[in-house]
């Protein structure tokens, strides 16, 4: 993986889980997801006039990611109102890798290699390790935390499939944001009403900061797809998991014993060993190359 795609990638993973921090210290994270929304469509709007349109091929992917996203948000308020983030961000992270290696084999036509296998394992391992508190199975928050990571490989390889026939990785992440945007609000009024949007400046600031690094999180993510593997790229962001818990413990007051610290250190071995043993995609034939194929 080339040195400035993997400094992208670390830097989307250090962004993703201090956004998802300040959403699970949050009183009501479905406003604080609500309003993260508001934020990303009011800069994707000013960013509209500035940035290239997405080739018509990939408009059904920016809409599919769009719905995508916005189940992802309502299974990820469910984790955190029955779990603590220390063990529901990383099971809900460290579980997409092996959906998305599984669906860009099938969609992507990217092959597993024995190296990258590996890899894929120690992820495993390392999120049973996290469901297991006290030497049993601890069902509380697992399930909504495996459905978020569920959502979070679907929209991954919608989105690793879509942005490569873009042509634009701003453009792409522009209209795609707009979408789920858009719809987060929507549920909100369906579920509540407009006047409850309403509340002190302390709370949107906290919601206006986690839609800010949300944007730039999945913006870095989707511009590392361009030119690297969707698996290998979804778990090295996971490393993620590593900072969750350094920030889960030192901010939110939550336990890391040592069978979560050893978890977490062997999802982010098995990343890592992805990201080192990743080899870049074949893009998809631009113009220049359909060019040189007719000359």
């Amino acid at each position: 993986m080339p040195p400035l795609v993997l400094l992208a990638v670390l830097g989307a993973a250090l962004l993703h889980a201090s956004w998802n921090a300040m959403l699970r210290s949050g009183a009501d994270r479905l406003f604080t997801t609500t309003m993260m929304s508001v934020v990303v469509v009011g800069v994707c709007a000013v960013a509209l006039p500035f940035v290239s349109h997405p080739a018509v091929p990939s408009w059904p992917y920016v809409l599919l990611s769009g719905v995508l996203h916005v189940g992802y948000y309502l299974f990820l308020i469910r984790a955190y109102r029955e779990g603590d983030f220390v063990q529901t961000y990383p099971i809900a992270r460290g579980s997409s890798p092996l959906v998305v290696t599984l669906g860009a084999a099938l969609f992507a036509n990217e092959r597993l290699s024995l190296s990258t296998t590996l890899g894929v394992v120690l992820v495993a391992c390392g999120i049973l390790a996290l469901a297991f508190e006290g030497g049993r199975f601890s069902l509380g928050s697992v399930p909504a935390a495996l459905g978020t990571g569920g959502f979070i490989g679907a929209y991954s390889v919608t989105d690793g499939v879509g942005v490569r026939l873009s042509g634009t990785a701003l453009g792409y992440a522009v209209w795609m944001c707009l979408v789920w945007g858009v719809g987060m609000p929507l549920l909100y009024v369906l579920f509540r009403d407009v006047k409850s949007l309403v509340r002190p400046l302390a709370d949107n600031a906290r919601a206006a900061g986690a839609g800010l690094l949300s944007l730039l999180a999945y913006g870095l993510i989707l511009w590392a797809m361009q030119y690297a593997p969707l698996g290998p790229v979804s778990a090295l962001r996971e490393t993620s998991v590593v900072f969750a818990a350094l920030i889960g413990w030192l901010f939110l007051g939550q336990r890391v014993g040592l069978r979560r610290g050893v978890a977490c250190v062997v999802i982010a071995a098995g990343a890592a060993w992805l990201g080192y043993t990743a080899h870049a995609p074949k893009p998809p034939p631009g113009p220049s190359a359909v060019a040189q194929k007719e000359g």
